[in-house]
């Protein structure tokens, strides 16, 4: 889904690379604590117990080296603002591999170090332009690592979420890329330039059809934390409970964006 018009956030490959190792490291070392009764709580994600997330946040590295092993396409026909919007399609798909991953690697430790060595891997012998064909279209593997962020910060949350005490730290580089990318894709969604959209410290979008803010306070303002804008734009938090809860404020007759979201439906 295009935003017409408006110039392409650049992300830095190296940075982006070490954001998601460094989240993988995250979730890597806290599964370590975990205990099998603990293993096999239930999360928020349907059927999905805390070993399959765990199983999925190592495929979700593997799958650069799968995607990978595919013929290189002949040309890029898609953007990365598109992959937010292609999410949902596979969900059931990916629900089924984390479930049969999960049965086949009851060691977890040893199944995110393989993620984690094939993912170094394969970076390290490919360029950023290397073209995969992604399920959001194709896309150069430097842009598809972006997507990566939002894998990783996604399902730390929902670990934190499903296990009582567990507190895995984010990555601030890591939830800045995501952060962005979920706040592109919302301009994408719904262009235009009368409603401003702040998640500081990390990004400020305008988007919205109507009257374009071009100087002093806009008339729309919605502001939020990273964590919570995160949780709205997956799906993990209505719109309506979070302004309820304080958690957003949002001023201006078009600053409600429930209609908008989530993103990745």
């Amino acid at each position: 889904m295009p935003a017409a018009g408006k110039r392409a956030r650049a992300y830095d490959p190296a940075r982006t690379r070490t954001a998601v190792l460094a989240q993988f490291g995250n979730v890597r070392a806290a599964v370590r604590s975990l205990t099998p009764e603990q293993l096999a709580l239930p999360t928020r994600l349907g059927e999905w117990t805390v070993r399959d997330l765990v199983v999925h946040v190592g495929a979700a590295l593997t799958a650069v080296d799968r995607l990978l092993g595919e013929p290189e396409p002949a040309r890029q026909d898609a953007r990365l603002l598109d992959w937010p919007f292609a999410v949902a399609a596979g969900a059931d798909a990916i629900a089924a591999t984390a479930r049969r991953l999960a049965a086949e690697h009851p060691g977890l430790d040893a199944h995110l170090a393989e993620a984690e060595r094939r993912f170094t891997d394969r970076l390290d012998t490919h360029p950023g332009t290397r073209l995969l064909p992604t399920d959001a279209g194709v896309l150069p593997l430097a842009d598809y690592v972006v997507t990566r962020t939002v894998e990783m910060v996604v399902h730390t949350d929902d670990l934190n979420a499903a296990v009582p005490g567990l507190d895995v730290p984010y990555d601030r580089q890591a939830l800045a890329a995501a952060t962005r990318l979920l706040a592109d894709a919302l301009a994408a969604r719904a262009p235009g330039g009368s409603t401003e959209v702040r998640i500081p410290p990390y990004a400020v979008v305008q988007c919205v059809e109507g009257l374009r803010h071009t100087r002093g306070t806009p008339p729309n303002v919605v502001e939020t934390d990273p964590l919570t804008w995160v949780r709205l734009a997956t799906g993990r938090l209505a719109w309506k409970d979070a302004v309820d809860e304080a958690r957003v404020s949002a001023s201006g007759e078009r600053a409600d964006l429930g209609e908008l979201l989530p993103l990745l439906r």
